[in-house]
């Protein structure tokens, strides 16, 4: 430059020596712009523990009645009269229905007309027999005369008691006209009406009794190998809550071909009579216990289909940051997520302020109580 060549030796080194000191003064000087490290975050964690988790599978199962007796006329005919409701209590012998019984009214009639007939001849008959078996031994008739009138006093008698049989059996297919409980048990539907004819094959009505009932559950064949008699079921309402258990007494040896079930059953007990027959329920097999860490599902997020949760790490420096770590999610327990994998006793779970965390940030954990 011009002016430095200008100038003597003394001021020019003392212009160079300014300019590396401005030179090293802004080499350090701060950059007002750049940006400051980011604060740690406090968050509160929860140390994964291994609990106790049942191995469960929900179904769709049927409740039946051993006690329910679907009741079918015994004899064809029009439905004249229906003497209860649906949800009535009826006790054993009680009427429940009638079918028109003239028809066979007239028909006992007629039969017990023709006995009162064969009644009077078996009386003529005996007295001839009588008759002729005193001129008998007095020798006035001959001994074919006697046996002749024994025959016929014989084939009246018997020709009565046929008749009193038949009388019998139409009384007693008169009785069918009449449908009667066959126990005490409450009514159910009654989708028959008065003036509709019937058939021993049209259904009545039900008559349940009240009580305990059978779950019918049908389990698909790939866990078929794990079924036991014994093995515990719940019942569960329709907020997932338990409110019935028992265990399986039955395990069919068969496979439904259709299905490709296998049919469990196990007993119900219905003391509050809560449970209805053929009522439509959830049912939870128990195949067995299982130690398992669990995360809340308030602090689990699921991102494209997959399941994740923040651990808070330490780093080398010893400062924790949070990491975002995939899982395999099971079944619901509570208020928790059971995890098949991804997780391990001992890690720090993230249960707060996780949506302002990223993968890596620094945090500041807080342990709570599980």
């Amino acid at each position: 430059m011009s002016w430095l060549s200008s100038m003597n030796e003394q001021k020019k080194r003392k212009v160079i020596s300014m300019a590396v000191l401005l030179l090293l003064t802004s080499c350090t000087k701060p950059d007002a712009n750049a940006p400051a490290a980011p604060a740690a975050l406090p968050v509160k964690v929860q140390i994964a523990k291994l609990v106790p988790v049942n191995d469960t599978t929900d179904y769709v199962a049927t409740l039946k009645s051993r006690d329910s007796a679907v009741i079918m006329p015994q004899v064809e005919g029009q439905i004249t009269k229906i003497y209860v409701h649906s949800g009535d209590r009826v006790s054993e012998g009680s009427r429940l229905l009638e079918i028109d019984p003239t028809k066979q009214q007239a028909t006992v009639k007629s039969q017990q007309d023709s006995r009162a007939a064969q009644q009077a001849n078996l009386s003529w008959a005996q007295q001839q027999y009588d008759r002729i078996s005193g001129l008998a031994s007095a020798g006035v008739v001959s001994k074919q005369d006697l046996d002749q009138a024994k025959a016929n006093l014989d084939a009246a008698k018997a020709q009565l008691s046929s008749l009193d049989a038949q009388v019998r059996e139409q009384q007693v297919q008169l009785h069918y006209y009449e449908v009667v409980a066959p126990g005490t048990g409450i009514v159910g539907d009654i989708p028959v009406r008065v003036g509709d004819r019937v058939t021993t094959s049209t259904m009545l009505t039900t008559v349940d009794k009240p009580g305990s009932l059978e779950l019918y559950v049908y389990v698909p064949i790939e866990r078929s190998s794990q079924l036991k008699v014994n093995m515990p079921v719940e019942i569960l309402n329709g907020q997932g809550d338990a409110i019935g258990d028992s265990r399986i007494f039955f395990v069919s040896p068969q496979v439904d071909s259709t299905t490709q079930t296998v049919l469990v059953k196990a007993q119900i007990a219905n003391g509050k009579d809560t449970l209805r027959q053929s009522q439509f329920v959830r049912a939870r097999v128990i195949w067995g216990t299982q130690n398992s860490p669990v995360v809340p599902i308030l602090s689990v997020s699921r991102i494209g289909g997959q399941y994740f949760v923040f651990v808070a790490e330490p780093d080398k420096n010893g400062a924790f940051v949070a990491r975002q770590k995939p899982l395999k999610i099971g079944q619901i327990a509570g208020n928790d997520y059971v995890v098949l994998d991804g997780l391990k006793p001992g890690d720090r779970v993230v249960v707060s302020g996780t949506q302002f965390l990223v993968d890596g940030a620094p945090v500041v954990p807080q342990e709570t109580s599980g």
